[in-house]
Formats: C-alpha cells, sequence, structure tokens
C-alpha cells in the first residue's frame, strides 16, 4: 500500500513539474514571437522612415525644378501637392490590398513559422 502511496506521490510531482514546464515553455514560445513581430514591424518603419524622408527632399527638388520651368515656385510645389492627393486617393481605395493583407500576412507568417518548419519535417519525416 505505501509503494501505491509513493508512486501515486511520484506521479503528482511529475504532473506538477510537467504543467509548470509547459506553462514556462508557451510564455518562452510567446515572448519569441511577439519578439520578432516587433522586430520586424521595427525593421519596415525604420525602412519606411528612411524612404519618406528621401522622397520629402526628391519631391521638394522636383517642385522647385517644376516651379522654375513655370516661372512660379508656388505652382511648382501646389503641382506635387496634387500628385500626392491623387495618390494619396488611390492608396485609400486599394488600402486593403496595399497595406492591409501585406501587414497581416507578415504578422501571421511571423506567429505560425516554427508550426509551419515542424508540419513540414514532420511531412518530411513521414514521406522516408
Amino acid at each position: 500500500m505505501e509503494n501505491i502511496a509513493t508512486n501515486i506521490e511520484k506521479l503528482y510531482d511529475k504532473a506538477e513539474q510537467y504543467s509548470r514546464t509547459s506553462v514556462e515553455l508557451l510564455k518562452l514560445n510567446a515572448i519569441d514571437k511577439s519578439s520578432d513581430v516587433i522586430s520586424s514591424l521595427a525593421v519596415v518603419a525604420s525602412l519606411a522612415f528612411i524612404v519618406a524622408i528621401f522622397t520629402l527632399f526628391v519631391n521638394i527638388g522636383i517642385a522647385l525644378v517644376i516651379g522654375n520651368m513655370l516661372d512660379d515656385i508656388a505652382l511648382g510645389f501646389f503641382i506635387i501637392s496634387g500628385f500626392y492627393v491623387v495618390l494619396g486617393i488611390v492608396v485609400y481605395v486599394f488600402r486593403k490590398s496595399l497595406i492591409k493583407i501585406p501587414i497581416d500576412n507578415l504578422v501571421v507568417g511571423k506567429l505560425m513559422k516554427k508550426r509551419y518548419q515542424k508540419n513540414l519535417e514532420t511531412q518530411i519525416n513521414n514521406s522516408k
């Protein structure tokens, strides 16, 4: 009888240790996935900022060139502004396909990366 009680106690300890380890593993996986997503978004945001600054200076230069050709600097800036109004309307109309879907795919892809790799490895091992 004592042997059964000892075995049950050992089983309980192992189950408790397993549950603690599983919770810790879940926490670490969540941290890993969130840091992966955040770092990817930070890279995209940094590149977008650099491109935005570059575009700003190029647009100022283009506006000045157009303004000099038309002998009215302000008109050059208005033409460039009009271009960006049209571009903004186009982006707004197609915002789901241009912005939302690619960002959703990036985030979901980063979150599901390890699961996909495990499934792929399982399929490869099962096919052998």
